[in-house]
């Protein structure tokens, strides 16, 4: 303090004492090794997200992302992570067995009976990706630059056979569903999604 008046970034002499006392403190105890703490884990098992009241199998829904944003497709199934099973059919829209996240999905009022089609062996692993071991190295990796197509199995297209032969079925029992299964939904410049009944 000058004069009654304290000059900012000093400190009184008590603390200052104070503070030169604890840094010189060391700490009394080291570990000879590094202890390497547990992790916290999350290997709990999570229950899947509820699937909304409105998308049950045999729904027709709209697609609203994704590379068949727009599309129409049955609702086959929920799976155990919360996703749904969609397909086109895809000989109708060409929009093969797929998952849908059910935030980016539209849920009609038109439902089609899926009873007899038999989903029971596809499941999220069903769609796990294969890796892929490149033996040409990092040289290879950086010379090959076109990109390759994606192959689909056989497996996958005896599945999808399987499936659409059913849902087919089920959808040209009832009347002018092929044509709105193969349209696109699209709003025009007057269209109010927040009025329409879908």
């Amino acid at each position: 303090m000058t004069n009654g008046l304290r000059v900012l970034g000093t400190t009184g002499p008590k603390k200052a004492a104070k503070a030169a006392a604890s840094t010189s403190k060391s700490a009394r105890y080291y570990p000879a090794d590094d202890v390497p703490k547990a992790k916290h884990s999350r290997s709990k098992k999570q229950n899947a997200p509820k699937v909304r009241a409105s998308i049950t199998p045999g729904t027709v829904c709209i697609l609203l992302s994704g590379r068949f944003r727009g599309k129409r497709v049955v609702c086959l199934k929920a799976l155990e992570s919360g996703l749904l099973l969609v397909t086109g059919p895809y000989k109708i829209n060409g929009v093969p067995l797929r998952r849908v996240n059910q935030a980016y999905v539209i849920g009609t009022s038109t439902k089609i009976d899926v009873s007899g089609v038999d989903v029971s062996s596809i499941n999220d692993a069903y769609f796990a990706r294969v890796a892929e071991k490149s033996a040409d190295g990092e040289e290879g990796f950086f010379a090959n630059d076109a990109a390759k197509p994606a192959v689909v199995s056989d497996q996958r297209k005896a599945d999808q056979k399987k499936v659409d032969a059913a849902v087919l079925k089920a959808v040209e029992a009832t009347p002018l569903l092929k044509n709105y299964l193969g349209s696109n939904f699209t709003l025009g410049k007057h269209d109010r999604p927040h009025n329409m009944v879908f």
